[in-house]
């Protein structure tokens, strides 16, 4: 039997089929336009995600069961009787609604979306970018006036357009704001915050659920992306966690039953899955910039070829040589939470070469995950190896120094579409199908230093630089 597992990425959409014998392919992938029409915004064209996943579909061939993994945060509005989407999808980059949360910021209004949703207020989650939908674009107003308007995250829409059912899956709800984290439906005082009306919000449905069919092949999970790469490399127990490093870096770890609220470290609990009736936990950091931070430097220039330039390093490492590289392109995350903050490298000189700044350019971004491993290891204990994948995992040099700024082994799978994997694995469970673990083999990465602390230092009075807008400005 096969599974077909598309997932919908920031920057391309993808289908690997599943079969009960073990083979494991990516049919085809596909990527889609990034629109920037003012500084910070970050759109996609819905109808193009949605042809996409349908030419991965049709890549796949005749399958027994879908699932569907998204994005997370990206959102938009769209038509409940033609379809038609309303508005762009607003990527969760984006950073238009800084201003209006910082305005509820001052009003007081974090501590009511850190009580129930579990979420700081910022502009990454969906709740602010659908309130400014609904304010600024004619179209869903009209919607809204006369009863058509949908609201909801990227799932939503494709799941409605291609099955005719406008649901979400609960690790997605949990991404927006406006869910309670402990009952898993929508908080109608949340929504009331952000103005968004909850009417317009899609029905919330375990992660292994029924979601419809499509040509009458039955869709059987949806999930958030780092969920699902959570799932696919075999995390289970409290403390087990990943790395994603795709376009910004996404470590999660399992809490199981608890709810790891903490707020003062940055760290975001949040739903890992749902399934037979029982909700698991985890605990997620982010750093926004990872991947998203590589392609810039190609794009400027400063990278020729990602596979050969950023795969290994003789030299010392280039923060041991005063050159540091804070990957803020889109401002700072956990555990820091500011989206003003810029980008910078610090420490060069004339002697400075494009290869230091290479070098320089990955440790800022393990270094940055390194964060985000000590925040979540004084909440919930991490074990003694992380598994990580994406792009950044094929680097030698990074996985190195990321496992020595860490402390722990660092697990490199060769097989590294965990994201889709676990997409199926979620989707088999849903259809009654049991799929092998992929079949793979791994290289492990062991610290080579005793002690980092001296290191992070570093690079945290180089964060302390990261001066946002706000305070150049006064």
């Amino acid at each position: 039997m096969r599974v077909a597992a598309i997932d919908q990425g920031t920057t391309s959409t993808r289908v690997l089929v599943a079969d009960t014998d073990g083979k494991l392919e990516i049919a085809s992938s596909v990527t889609h336009q990034q629109f920037h029409p003012h500084p910070g915004w970050v759109e996609h064209d819905p109808e193009e995600l949605l042809t996409n996943i349908r030419r991965c579909l049709d890549a796949a061939g005749k399958v027994d069961a879908i699932g569907i993994d998204n994005q997370g945060e990206s959102c938009l509005a769209w038509d409940a009787e033609t379809g038609a989407a309303l508005s762009p999808v607003i990527v969760w980059q984006d950073n238009r609604t800084a201003d209006a949360v910082g305005r509820l910021k001052d009003k007081g209004a974090a501590s009511l979306t850190l009580s129930r949703a579990g979420l700081p207020l910022d502009a990454y989650f969906s709740a602010s970018k659908l309130s400014w939908i609904v304010a600024n674009i004619p179209a869903a107003k009209d919607a809204l006036a006369a009863g058509r308007l949908r609201l909801g995250t990227t799932d939503a829409f494709f799941l409605d357009r291609l099955a005719g059912t406008f649901a979400t899956d609960v690790t997605t709800a949990s991404r927006t704001s406006l869910m309670d984290l402990e009952t898993g439906k929508w908080d109608a005082d949340l929504c009331e915050l952000f103005g968004v009306p909850i009417s317009a919000l899609p029905e919330i449905r375990p992660t292994v659920a029924d979601f419809g069919r499509i040509n009458g092949v039955p869709i059987t999970a949806s999930v958030v992306d780092q969920q699902a790469a959570l799932f696919g490399h075999g995390c289970r127990e409290p403390g087990d966690a990943k790395i994603t490093f795709g376009t910004g870096a996404f470590a999660l770890a399992v809490t199981g039953k608890e709810i790891a609220h903490a707020p003062e470290k940055g760290l975001l609990p949040t739903v890992a899955w749902s399934i037979n009736g029982t909700m698991t936990y985890a605990v997620d950091g982010g750093v926004y910039d990872a991947g998203s931070a590589v392609e810039w430097a190609r794009r400027i220039g400063l990278i020729a070829d990602i596979e050969k330039d950023l795969e290994w390093f003789d030299a010392e490492p280039a923060i041991d040589r005063d050159v540091v590289f804070v990957p803020a392109l889109s401002g700072l995350a956990c555990p820091h939470w500011d989206r003003t903050a810029a980008s910078l490298f610090v420490g060069m000189s004339a002697a400075t070469t494009q290869a230091d700044m290479q070098q320089a350019l990955l440790e800022g971004i393990a270094l940055s995950a390194a964060d985000v491993i000590a925040a979540m290891h004084a909440h919930v204990p991490i074990g003694g190896s992380i598994a990580i994948d994406g792009g950044l995992a094929r680097s030698r040099y990074f996985a190195q120094f990321l496992a020595d700024m860490i402390g722990r082994e660092v697990i490199v799978a060769d097989f590294d579409e965990r994201t889709a994997f676990g997409t199926a694995k979620l989707a088999a469970l849903g259809a009654g199908i049991s799929l092998p673990d992929a079949k793979s083999t791994a290289q492990s990465f062991h610290p080579r230093i005793a002690d980092s602390s001296a290191t992070r230092r570093r690079f945290h009075d180089a964060v302390a630089r990261c001066k946002s807008w706000r305070d150049l400005g006064e």
